[in-house]
């Protein structure tokens, strides 16, 4: 198995999921401002020129964080990384989605790479934050009361937790509830060894 990977990305979530399963894999770092996810041999892996990428033993390729996460899910379910309750595995896809797709895709995106939206660089990215503060409001309301998104630790949380990671690299105030979360996924042992791993202590 090959995980390609990016410290510090949405990939450290998918980094650990593989290490809450204790998976054996070879990484791949690639380096995005020098443009490793670029190359002629990158794209023949993953076409999008995204991270993170997984190449499953069978030769299966997986090119977006849902897909891994819920291929991962399904794949090892003695780890059970989706509840069995089906209401909580919906809560858990859909919270897998809202940080994926809205926090990051639509908040953190303008944040990091404000030039794919124009030339008002300043105003795209207090945009970008806007977009994050607000859908972190939203996701404080849904763990009012929850150690986790949908009971236990899912691939939600490792979702969750790269989000709340960028938010707190950036100075970005957390609600309480998010707050908690974060600093309780930083206390579970594969989130520190991803963490140092990846060269963040």
């Amino acid at each position: 198995m090959k995980f390609y990977m990016t410290p510090g990305s949405c990939s450290t979530g998918i980094h650990i999921l593989l290490e809450e399963i204790g998976l054996v894999f070879e990484a791949h770092v690639l380096n995005l401002p020098r443009g490793d996810h670029l190359t002629p041999e990158y794209l023949a892996i993953n076409p999008n020129g995204t991270i993170p990428t997984l190449v499953c033993d069978d030769g299966l390729v997986l090119t977006d964080f849902v897909s891994i996460a819920t291929w991962l899910a399904k794949n090892h379910p003695r780890r059970k990384l989706l509840p069995e309750d089906p209401s909580l595995a919906q809560e858990a896809r859909a919270m897998l989605e809202f940080c994926t797709r809205h926090i990051h895709g639509e908040g953190f995106r303008r944040v990091f790479t404000p030039e794919r939206y124009g030339a008002a660089r300043e105003e795209i990215i207090t945009e970008g934050r806007a977009i994050a503060e607000s859908a972190f409001e939203a996701v404080n309301a849904e763990l009012a009361g929850r150690a986790y998104v949908a009971g236990d630790f899912s691939i939600a949380d490792a979702a969750l937790f790269y989000v709340e990671f960028w938010a707190d690299k950036i100075g970005m105030t957390l609600q309480p509830n998010c707050r908690a979360h974060y600093q309780r996924m930083k206390t579970r042992p594969a989130v520190r060894q991803v963490l140092a791993e990846e060269g963040y202590r």
